[in-house]
Formats: C-alpha cells, structure tokens, sequence
C-alpha cells in the first residue's frame, strides 16, 4: 500500500509541474532574460515603490526572472538571470539549489538581489559560485518589510525580493542556494 501512494504522490508533483511548466526547461537566451528581467523589474517596482527607491542606491541587481522548483521529499530548483550594473546587464548567473525534507508540489517563483555595498557587490563578482549563506549577508524582504524599507533604513549588504509565484510548493528561502556566472 505504501508504494502506491508513493507512486501516486509522484504522479501528482509530474503534473503539476507540466501544468505550471507547459514549455520545456531549456537555458534561455541573453535577449530572453534581458527581456523577461526587464519585465520582472518593472512589476516589483510598480507593487512595491521602496523596492524602486532602493534599486536607485544598488551597487548592483541580480534579477532571476523565473526559477522553476519542485520536488517530493528531494526537491531542486534552477534558473537563469542578469546582474545589472547602473541599468546595464554586465553578465549572466544560473540559480540552483537541492533541498530535501517534508516537501511536495512544484512551483515558479523569480527572485532579485539588491546589493547595497560596494564590498557585497565585488565579493560576489569574485566569488566562482557564491552559495548564499556565506559572505555578505542576505535579507529577505517580505511585504511588510518592504513597505517600510527606504534608503535610510536599509543597512544591510543585500535585499532580497520574491515575485511572480506560482503553483503549491510550501516555503520559499534561498539558504545554500547556489550561484554561478554562465556565458551567454
């Protein structure tokens, strides 16, 4: 009995990640995430004006447009994004992470990181696969953080911002995330 509920169980997260995910997970190109980036941005500003008001004092933003992740009891998530530099894309990073523990579904979310310092910024550029958790520290904003967050306040050396959910997979955290520069 219990390895047909397994197996039903995985049925369950295979559909639903087709139905969340209905094209192929294929690396996209440079003008693909430039594009969707750009899009991604412009959503986060207009729901969360402090969002804007910060990216204004970046040194830098890392911007993931779309990670797909799923999984059941092992689970994984990848994607791709831009680092822009004063508004310009200066390279190309893939996410990923492998997570294991009470956990099943699947979901796309996309996420954008805001680093605030000089020192941050050239630390991760150095970095040849920054796994987050290590070096600068990572603040993840939520709604009501964000609402209150203003270039006054913000004194850590990254923000990070969530966006565009989608599909049933609990719990969103990017600790032992890892990511690397990719050629695009």
């Amino acid at each position: 009995m219990k390895t047909c509920s397994g197996v039903v169980a995985c049925l369950i997260v295979a559909v639903m990640m087709v139905a969340i995910c209905p094209q192929p997970v294929v690396a996209a190109t440079a003008a693909e995430i430039n594009r969707d980036a750009n899009k991604v941005l412009k959503k986060l500003f207009a729901s969360t004006p402090n969002a804007k008001g910060l990216a204004a004092n970046a040194r830098g933003i890392l911007v993931f447009p779309k990670i797909v992740k799923g999984g059941f009891i092992v689970g994984g998530q990848y994607g791709e994004g831009a680092l822009r530099i004063g508004g310009k894309t200066v390279g190309y990073y893939s996410t990923a992470a492998t997570s294991y523990g009470l956990q099943a579904g699947a979901q796309t979310f996309g996420y954008a990181l805001f680093f605030m310092t000089e020192s941050a910024l050239d630390y991760f550029k150095k970095s040849e696969g920054w796994e987050i958790g290590s070096g600068p520290s990572v603040v993840i904003v939520d709604e009501g953080m964000a609402s209150s967050l203003t270039t006054t306040t913000a004194k850590h050396d990254v923000y990070a911002f969530f966006f565009s959910q989608k599909g049933l997979m609990a719990g969103l955290g990017l600790q032992g995330t890892k990511i690397s520069k990719i050629k695009k």
